[in-house]
């Protein structure tokens, strides 16, 4: 291998984005079909380029090649488009006359999402590849469409579903009577057991899903552990990040409602449900029973006590404490949670307080010391 050459070298340069041992890549595509799966309107260069031309990948404004697509979705980063070298740039209409001559663009009202659009053109998720690998282990009875890929040293229970096209990556564990829909990924070292999965589910590796809620009673001599009898439902298109763990109900379901994300680290509890597209940040906990309403945002390290409501598109701050309701629409923070306008004037009160001078202490002192 020349110098220069190795692994570390390679890091570092601007072709390593999507690098293709990690990635598929599809295309090359014009600039019409790109405009057409983004949803936006496609608008030729001005100068410097004939018609007919197409597009091979994508990359940074900064960085980005004459054959490439770049995006531009916040205005601090404005300049970078007035330098690009990009061959086409997606943008909002209030950059569209922005974009330098020599590059065509894909104008549209979000930019972000027709970027997410001709990623996945270029870039499409890994389809199945059918077939058992010899190492797994298939239990009695189970049903798994010829179109999935089971990993090595996966284990599937007794009775288990698995719907087509359906990815077990290597390592992860199917409880017994687990169903899985079709075209879902399953991650390494992922455990599933107790539950009901729809389409298009993704669980990032060493999820955990189904085991037993946090539920005991207090005995003479000490605790005694509550049956764990209900399931977890994730329902279609929802996303599991990294060691994230959802506990099965208790007499009733834990289900996480369509759509919705979970960042790595989360904890839900027993008999907790969440509505459809709601997001729940890194690190956050959700203490069992509690309901939230669709598109509910809770962010990072927030903190939910049992058996409370949130409601449709509340926002929970970072490293905020709910103890009680909130309201539909409602933006809280803090701890315990109040909303935004009445905790930054609590701050901006404490501040103030904290730079008045004390005045009497200040006269006694003078006096001691005639």
């Amino acid at each position: 291998m020349a110098r220069g050459q190795g692994p570390a070298a390679q890091a570092g340069r601007a072709d390593t984005v999507a690098d293709t041992r990690f990635f598929t890549r599809h295309g090359p595509f014009s600039g019409e079909q790109l405009a057409e799966a983004a949803g936006g309107e496609f608008v030729p260069a001005r100068e410097g380029h004939a018609d007919g031309r197409t597009y091979s990948g994508i990359g940074p404004l900064q960085s980005a090649a004459p054959s490439e697509v770049s995006f531009l979705d916040n205005r601090r980063y404005a300049a970078l488009l007035d330098a690009t070298k990009a061959g086409l740039v997606i943008v909002a209409p209030a950059f569209a006359k922005r974009v330098p001559p020599g590059s065509a663009a894909i104008v549209s009202p979000t930019p972000y999402l027709a970027w997410s659009r001709v990623a996945r053109m270029f870039h499409p998720a890994r389809s199945a590849r059918p077939g058992i690998h010899t190492m797994a282990v298939i239990g009695a009875d189970s049903a798994i469409d010829p179109s999935c890929e089971i990993g090595p040293f996966a284990v599937i229970g007794d009775g288990v579903e698995i719907g087509a096209g359906t990815i077990i990556g290597s390592h992860a564990v199917i409880g017994d009577g687990v169903r899985i829909g079709q075209d879902c990924r399953i991650g390494a070292q992922v455990v599933v057991s107790h539950a009901t999965l729809g389409d298009r589910v993704i669980l990032f590796p060493g999820a955990k899903i189904g085991q037993d809620g946090f539920g005991f009673a207090v005995g003479p001599a000490g605790f005694e552990s509550v049956p764990q009898l209900g399931h977890v439902v994730l329902e279609h298109d929802v996303e599991i990040g990294a060691n994230s763990t959802i506990d099965r109900g208790s007499v009733q379901d834990t289900v996480i409602g369509a759509g919705s994300r979970l960042d790595n680290l989360v904890q839900i509890g027993h008999n907790t449900r969440l509505g459809k597209c709601c997001i729940v940040v890194s690190q956050a906990g959700i203490s069992g029973s509690t309901e939230l309403g669709d598109y509910v945002t809770v962010a990072a390290q927030a903190g939910l006590i049992g058996h409370i409501k949130i409601g449709t598109k509340a926002r929970i701050g970072a490293q905020c404490g709910v103890m009680s309701d909130v309201e539909a629409g409602a933006d809280v923070i803090g701890s315990p949670a109040m909303p935004f306008r009445e905790f930054f004037r609590n701050v901006a009160t404490l501040r103030r307080l904290s730079k008045k001078p004390e005045s009497g202490n200040a006269g006694e002192a003078g006096a001691e010391e005639k």
